[in-house]
């Protein structure tokens, strides 16, 4: 049996048999042809694989630079390629089990600080339509650490003025609260009385951010005005980063893990705590320059 061959029968194996989705399956493939390969270079029979080839075969990917992740979903793509091999009569038991996976690093989010929040908002111009509306979409983006898709589908039938707080419909279909301050309530307001009215022109729209032409703003339209606010202010961040950073400041003032949580909408504690190691992070940064700047 050729190598192509058995990748494609391991590959429909992970589609119908053991129903992965098509980018594991993928991803499990390649890594499979690369052991495979790896194999007819150094003249190892598949039948005669045993743990100490498959450690030589990690700790050479190691060494031609590739990245813990890397390394960890070569792992899951040979346990896989065991399991079915193992299945098939073809390896008497699956000897990729043995391997350890490696913990993949967890990049912390890049955070900006208030007054690089700031000269993002100030490079907006507040003297147009679209500029005024960009300053309440923005603004309450980052004071409700708003998904860019949870703000172009908010409706005004969730924006409750009085009390401070919008309804946000978010992953999963979730529901939350969140409240938003004086000044997101006041550009809110500029936005609804003097240039929401300008662009719907009396059309019945039931999202409260939208574009020139009166239409629901997309995310693509989103992104594109970010970046040009990034080119004016210098500042270089992704609309996403305005949710790292008031899930950050929160935590810098005194917020409680939990709430944090409920206000990002996060169904799980520990994906919440990746801030805590950024404001740990920020604390050592600050300690290093300090005490550096004493010798």
């Amino acid at each position: 049996m050729t190598i192509e061959i058995l990748l494609n029968q391991f590959y429909t194996d992970l589609l119908l048999v053991k129903r992965d989705s098509e980018q594991t399956a993928i991803t499990y493939k390649i890594s499979a042809g690369e052991f495979l390969n790896w194999l007819v270079k150094e003249r190892i029979k598949l039948k005669d694989v045993s743990v100490q080839n498959l450690l030589y075969y990690i700790i050479k990917r190691k060494e031609e630079g590739c990245s813990e992740l890397t390394i960890a979903k070569d792992i899951s793509g040979l346990r896989a390629l065991g399991e079915y091999l193992e299945r098939k009569g073809m390896w008497d038991s699956n000897v990729a089990l043995e391997l350890d996976k490696p913990k993949a690093a967890r990049n912390l989010p890049k955070v900006l600080s208030v007054e690089q929040i700031d000269a993002l908002l100030d490079s907006i111009d507040k003297t147009t339509l679209s500029g005024k509306r960009d300053d309440a979409l923005f603004e309450l983006v980052y004071s409700c650490g708003l998904r860019i898709s949870e703000v172009c589908t908010l409706k005004i039938a969730n924006l409750h003025l009085d009390e401070r707080l919008i309804l946000v419909h978010g992953k999963g279909d979730k529901e939350r609260l969140v409240p938003f301050g004086d000044r997101a309530y006041e550009k809110i307001i500029l936005y609804l009385n003097e240039v929401r009215p300008e662009l719907v022109k009396g059309r019945n729209v039931a999202e409260l951010f939208v574009n020139y032409r009166g239409e629901p703003i997309s995310r693509k339209g989103v992104w594109k005005r970010f970046q040009e606010l990034e080119a004016l202010s210098g500042v270089e961040a992704k609309v996403h980063t305005l949710r790292h950073s008031f899930a950050t400041h929160l935590l810098q003032g005194g917020a409680d893990l939990r709430s944090v949580q409920e206000l990002l909408g996060h169904s799980d504690l520990s994906t919440t705590t990746i801030y805590t190691h950024v404001t740990d992070k920020q604390l050592e940064d600050a300690h290093e320059k300090y005490f550096s700047m004493q010798n």
